[in-house]
């Protein structure tokens, strides 16, 4: 598994990351047991996996944890998060410091990598800047945070409203950007800024529903196609991204997207979830691959250029 800076933080990590939210959080929530989890996660630093991506809300930090246990602390970046709301209203700053020492007793650790304001969307954007980074930044100055970043809500914010924000406050270290070979509007309205000012970035929805269920495929290119955002005579309606299998560019669509969005200028690292320790190692060895040929890399951009109202999910 392949290293890369993480931006200004200066961390060593690798260009896969484990993501334990998404659906199937590490699989629990698709009937896997605890123990099972904890075997993915193993799993991953086993295949030179050292960045691992967790939050408050995925319920993962306790198995991220465990899983922990024996390795040695200064070889894993761990990354967790937590989001501006509280129990219905807005966190205060109090509140958000016990969150954070809430979620290193999870983890047993004293500290964290990097910690993220969590989904935020454009509306709450002001009051996070405002009232909890403060907060985000006194337990930095405390040892408990090394770096701090900030997560889109991809699903409802597909066209990075409020990254774009955020871009003009130099505060953020990191920040989780959703990106595919479906929505690929990130690359001007978020990877052009990050990369000039050297700001960390994960990838995350890089294989989504979308990209992983050729049903669901099927459906949203014809969506598409109907209000005129992607060509209905550039793909086949039955099989629409098939000529990157067909033409041996990629052995199939999910190694593709991985590679996709791997090779991305400005993309540091493509966060990958799963319960299934064969699934994992698959996804790894995707993102171990070359990029995708020019020639395909180019019909892709051609064909999603002008969609940015869709994750992929």
């Amino acid at each position: 598994m392949e290293t890369i800076c993480l931006g200004r933080t200066g961390l060593t990590v690798s260009v896969m990351g484990l993501g334990c939210g998404g659906h199937s959080r590490l699989g629990i929530r698709t009937g896997h047991t605890e123990a099972e989890a904890e075997r993915v996660v193993k799993e991953a630093l086993a295949l030179g996996v050292n960045f691992i991506d967790t939050a408050e809300g995925y319920k993962t930090e306790e198995i991220v944890g465990r899983a922990l246990r024996g390795t040695d602390r200064g070889q894993v970046v761990l990354s967790t998060k937590a989001g501006v709301h509280w129990q219905e209203r807005y966190a205060t700053a109090a509140e958000m410091k016990e969150r954070v020492e809430a979620c290193l007793r999870r983890l047993q650790t004293d500290h964290v990598d990097v910690f993220h304001l969590h989904g935020v969307s454009v509306d709450d954007y002001p009051y996070g800047l405002q009232e909890l980074l403060p907060a985000l930044q006194e337990c930095q100055r405390e040892g408990k945070i090394r770096f701090i970043g900030i997560t889109e809500a991809f699903g409802p914010d597909p066209t990075h409203k409020m990254l774009m924000r955020a871009l003009e406050d130099d505060c953020w270290d990191v920040m989780m950007v959703g990106f595919n070979i479906l929505n690929q509007s990130a690359r001007e309205r978020v990877l052009l800024h990050t990369r000039q000012r050297n700001i960390g970035t994960l990838c995350m929805f890089a294989v989504r529903r979308a990209l992983s269920r050729p049903d669901a495929l099927r459906q949203l290119m014809g969506e598409l196609a109907a209000q005129n955002l992607v060509d209905a005579d550039a793909f086949d309606p039955e099989d629409p991204l098939g000529f990157l299998v067909e033409e041996g560019a990629a052995s199939s669509l999910p190694e593709a997207a991985y590679r996709f969005c791997r090779w991305e200028p400005g993309m540091d690292v493509i966060l990958s979830g799963t319960g299934d320790v064969a699934h994992l190692q698959t996804n790894a060895a995707s993102l171990t691959l070359p990029a995708l040929p020019p020639q395909h890399i180019a019909r892709l951009q051609r064909l999603f250029a002008r969609v940015d109202s869709v994750s992929g999910n």
